[in-house]
């Protein structure tokens, strides 16, 4: 039965579209082809779609790792002309127009790159053994373990270790690090504060260091401003204009000084994954490959690269920021596009439409911007709350979730506060 229906799929002659990356634009582009008479093939590394704005929650035990994740064959299962198979990306020929992956090589006559980006530590290999970042789910189950065991360990340790444990440092005051202060301050003195006999999470010490001069730099001032004061009230230390200079597993090394600290996480840096290497193309300093107006790489108009590993100018002239939202609309356009190529059309360039950015600092409180609205506090994070459940795949991953965020805005529990570890 499976074979007769990959046969039944997969028609002789029609155009083949490969997808490399079921992130937010490569999983767009795949639904918005469901009924184009093309074949489709969707590669990726994981078997799951990830929503990455709410890793975050995994990471401080408020969400399990199910309620933000979907299989990428349930989410496709009724697009008839789509496959999806497990591999790795190894390179891509474009003079034969074939994709080389672990699994073998696979032809194309259009394809889509959208493998998103990674963790990147300035050239410094060895802290991410230190610090670790978050871009998937295994990134954060493993920082939910670093964070819970944590609390663990200054419960046994002698009383002149304890604050050592009790110290976090966040590197990094763009929406993830913001996150990552808010969400364990409100862990340590609200949902575990009563937990422990020899150590007192009251005591714990969260610093948060940005080398810019102000948090969340994309947003405007006054966001970010209201961000600080936010962090400010959970007693979360923030430095601005202080670079990170060394990092070990004892604590951080700053412009001003020595922060004792056994976690140390890292929300600083992003780079594009090797998209330019594989297609042999320009790149910024961030590594995305510098597309056209059409989303396509100089000479080969059958090549579309969206997401985070694109450099894709706005209205203003700058790079689109890399979140979720320019990358969904660079998939739709790009699939729309190779559709209307069949037709014997051409769309005009991509033009991104902005429906705002916002993020959420603790519990009642978010920044937001939607066009001209600049809005903070409780009704910013009730919005940010109804737009992150009506983008999660799937209405059972809405519902958990949604359960899940009222039962600890009530009770100030955390549902996932699990610490798992290899053996």
């Amino acid at each position: 039965m499976p074979s007769d229906a990959i046969t039944i799929r997969e028609v002789p002659d029609r155009k083949k579209v490969v997808i490399v990356g079921a992130g937010f634009a490569g999983l767009e582009a795949a639904k918005a082809l469901r009924r184009a008479p093309v074949d489709v093939l969707v590669i990726d590394k994981q078997n799951h779609h990830l929503f990455q704005p709410l890793l975050y929650q995994v990471a401080t035990a408020g969400l399990s790792p199910a309620n933000i994740a979907a299989p990428i064959r349930r989410i496709l299962r009724r697009s008839e002309n789509t496959r999806v198979i497990l591999a790795e990306v190894t390179g891509i020929d474009r003079q034969n127009r074939t994709v080389r992956t672990t699994e073998g090589d696979h032809p194309y006559d259009f394809l889509i790159l959208a493998t998103g980006a990674k963790n990147w530590f300035f050239g410094n290999e060895r802290w991410p053994e230190f610090a670790p970042g978050l871009k998937t789910l295994a990134d954060a189950t493993g920082m939910r373990a670093r964070i819970l065991s944590a609390f663990e360990d200054a419960e046994i340790a002698p009383p002149e270790e304890q604050q050592q444990h009790l110290t976090f440092v966040i590197v990094g005051g763009g929406p993830t690090g913001v996150e990552l202060a808010g969400a364990i301050a409100e862990l340590a003195r609200r949902a575990i504060a009563s937990d422990f006999r020899a150590a007192d999470p009251q005591n714990t010490r969260i610093v948060l260091v940005e080398g810019g001069d102000r948090l969340l730099s994309n947003f405007p001032e006054k966001l970010s401003d209201a961000c600080l004061k936010s962090l400010e009230k959970l007693s979360v230390e923030v430095h601005l204009g202080c670079l990170a200079q060394a990092i070990d597993g004892r604590g951080v090394e700053t412009e001003a000084g020595r922060i004792e600290a056994r976690t140390v996480l890292w929300a600083a840096g992003i780079r594009s994954t090797p998209v330019a290497e594989w297609l042999g193309v320009d790149a910024d300093g961030l590594g995305r490959v510098i597309v056209g107006d059409d989303l396509t790489i100089p000479g080969s108009a059958e090549v579309f690269v969206c997401g985070d590993c694109a450099h894709v100018k706005g209205a203003d002239g700058n790079p689109l920021p890399g979140v979720c939202q320019p990358a969904m609309q660079e998939g739709v356009y790009a699939a729309r596009s190779i559709i209307a190529r069949l037709q014997g059309r051409a769309l005009p360039p991509f033009r991104y439409k902005d429906k705002g950015t916002m993020a959420t600092i603790g519990r009642k409180m978010a920044v937001c911007e939607i066009g001209r609205l600049k809005i903070s506090g409780f009704f910013a994070w009730v919005l940010w709350l109804f737009v992150h459940v009506f983008y999660l795949i799937g209405f059972r991953n809405r519902l958990l979730t949604l359960f899940d965020w009222a039962w600890a805005y009530v009770t100030f529990e955390r549902g996932a506060r699990l610490i798992v570890k290899k053996e």
